[in-house]
């Protein structure tokens, strides 16, 4: 399946926005966890 260019910048803000929410964390274990789910989710989109 080919994605368009459009598709794709939505895919890339999406992963930024939850990549500085990840980041805004205070607390470390937060923190870990929204960056493990961010990574879950892009191993499955890898594999879909």
């Amino acid at each position: 399946m080919r994605q368009t260019n459009r598709q794709f910048k939505s895919f890339v803000r999406l992963l930024l926005d939850a990549l500085k929410d990840a980041e805004s964390q205070t607390d470390e274990k937060k923190r870990k966890e929204k960056m493990e789910k961010i990574f879950e989710n892009l191993q499955r989109t890898l594999e879909d």
